[in-house]
């Protein structure tokens, strides 16, 4: 409960919800309360002296307080959705924009599948604690002291009973609660195992296929999914106790109730009518402790969704910024500078060690070296997805740290490993950089990164819908758009991590020729595993283990750098290399 109360600041703008909501409860439960005692009265007074008038009388005042009594609960029950549903929404919203300050590293960390389950499953279950919390919290336990105290009112002796069973109740609800949350627990994160295969097959469909291991998959998907079967099963054994233990107890208290009520009504200390609500208080608390056990259930579900929600809340992002202001840029200074940078994963040791170049505005920068060097790590610490642990960047003369994310990153075009492209028109996706560009902008982009030929055979054009992840479009399709979209609103920089691994030579040949004669005075950074794609850069950066080996042009390199040379070699013919 503690974990879900530290989430209360989403419910302030429910004041009236949150208040309205429990009284039209507890005055729906104060109405409930009364019906025994009418109902008694119907028996001792009008059956018994056989008055039908006083019995219709009673009656008609039965259905006036069960119709109010179902006024209330609509109330109550309109409010409970309102502010529920609100309270989700905010969270929903909260937590996303919490997500969204994350750098790479935290998203490393927790991992898609986990934050997808949290943001919907674990918020859910929240929203369900709330409209309870609201409908039956306040309604549930004053049922059952209200039932004791009128128990009290009619006879003390008899009460004895009801204060025996429902501290035991009590008890056998606690219990089960103690036993059960460590299993919710369990569930919660068997479900992340769950959605992380279910999204690694549905995005690796084609590779599965491929390689003919639908089966091998099948059984990896059973065997997570018997795993939160099981834990499933086995909070459901615990939690299928509560029931058949309630009903015992509270079926044992009703039949003491009219064993030893028989007696003093056969002694005349008791009316017929006063056993009959008697055992109705006692029904009463049965079914409100049935309520109870269910509620258990959920709030120990959204207590272990809490503790979830709240574990990102608590993650503080590791990439912050310093300013939101913009700062002034120094027109004579480098495009990009590392001084002596040094990086490592968390856990994973240095991918980068003491890495210090240079690239002058307007250059183009290869960067080439085997799996594993360090590339695609180089580029990304360039727009802070990552900080660096030692050493500085710098950027137009300034740290990158004492940039606002807006202004260092509004200077940057960036076309990432994986091409991704998001739902909509083609126009829609190239318009991410800069929101209002014109069509010239836009088929100057096209026709660099190559892709406005095929854009044009389309009958919609840009207008054509983009399915989610572009999946309706081949793969040079894709990568080809998403360089287009970095070269819309013509940035300073341009960041092409590997992002030509799906063209032709050709048309990476091409794609080539026209980013060094349209991006004048942009600095253009090409990382490849293809000596072609770089051969021709103004400066190459050779890595090795993290490490930069060499530094210069391919003629330069090609006589001084030994891993370049080999390289190339392992790609091209000798007379091509020295040429």
């Amino acid at each position: 409960m503690v974990k879900l109360f530290r989430l209360r600041g989403f419910l302030k703008n429910y004041i009236f919800q949150l208040t309205i909501g429990p009284v039209c409860k507890l005055i729906e439960a104060i109405l409930e309360l009364m019906i025994p005692l009418v109902t008694a009265d119907i028996i001792d007074v009008g059956v018994r002296n056989h008055d039908i008038g006083y019995v219709l009388s009673r009656g008609g005042l039965m259905v006036l307080m069960g119709a109010l009594g179902l006024g209330f609960a609509l109330v109550c029950q309109k409010s409970a959705s309102i502010a529920s549903q609100g309270f989700g929404t905010q969270l929903r919203n909260a937590l996303f924009r919490h997500i969204n300050t994350f750098s790479h590293s935290e998203l490393d960390k927790i991992g898609t599948p986990s934050l997808i389950t949290r943001m919907t499953n674990d918020i859910n279950q929240l929203q369900l604690a709330v409209a309870m919390l609201i409908r039956l919290v306040i309604r549930a336990p004053f049922l059952v002291i209200g039932a004791m105290v009128m128990a009290v009112m009619i006879d003390i002796r008899m009460s004895l009973i009801f204060f025996i069973a429902s501290p035991i109740i009590a008890l056998v609800l606690y219990i089960v609660m103690h036993k059960s949350v460590p299993y919710f627990k369990a569930m919660q994160k068997n479900l992340d195992g769950v959605s992380l295969i279910s999204r690694e097959n549905l995005s690796g469909n084609r590779v599965i296929r491929a390689f003919d291991k639908q089966d091998s998959e099948q059984k990896r998907f059973d065997n997570k999914n018997s795993e939160l079967a099981e834990t499933a099963i086995s909070v459901g054994r615990i939690s299928a106790l509560l029931n058949p233990l309630t009903y015992i107890i509270a079926q044992g208290a009703i039949i003491a109730i009219v064993w030893f009520g028989a007696l003093y009504v056969n002694i005349g200390e008791l009316q017929t009518g006063q056993i009959i609500a008697l055992v109705n208080y006692m029904t009463q608390i049965l079914l409100t402790m049935i309520v109870v056990s269910n509620l258990v259930v959920i709030f120990t579900k959204a207590s272990a969704s809490a503790a979830r929600v709240n574990e990102l809340f608590d993650m503080k992002p590791t990439v912050t910024e310093e300013t939101k202001e913009l700062i002034a840029v120094d027109d004579f200074a480098p495009a990009i500078e590392f001084r002596n940078v040094s990086f490592g994963y968390a856990n994973n040791g240095y991918a980068l060690k003491n890495i210090s170049f240079k690239a002058e505005r307007g250059i183009t920068v290869g960067i080439i070296g085997g799996t594993g060097s360090g590339k695609s790590t180089l580029v990304n610490l360039i727009p802070r997805f990552y900080d660096a642990n030692e050493g500085n960047i710098i950027v137009f003369g300034n740290d990158v740290k004492k940039y606002s994310f807006s202004q260092l990153r509004g200077f940057m075009g960036i076309v990432p490993q994986k091409a991704s492209l998001f739902s909509g028109t083609i126009r829609d996706n190239l318009c991410w950089n800069k929101k209002d560009a014109s069509d010239e902008e836009i088929e100057k982009a096209l026709k660099i990164s190559q892709s406005y030929e095929f854009v044009e055979k389309m009958p919609e054009k840009t207008e054509r819908i983009v399915s989610a992840g572009g999946k309706n479009l081949s793969g040079g399709q894709r990568q080809r758009l998403t360089i287009a979209r970095a070269l819309v609103g013509a940035p300073e920089i341009i960041i092409l991590d590997d992002s030509a691994s799906a063209l032709d030579f050709a048309t990476d040949a091409a794609l080539r020729k026209a980013l060094k004669e349209e991006t004048a005075g942009m600095t253009v950074f090409m990382v490849s595993q293809r000596v072609g794609t770089v051969r021709y850069a103004d400066k190459i950066l050779v890595l090795d283990n993290g490490e930069l080996v060499g530094e210069g042009t391919h003629k330069e390199l090609v006589k001084k750098c030994p891993l370049y040379r080999e390289i190339c070699l392992s790609q091209l013919r000798e007379e091509e290399v020295d040429c």
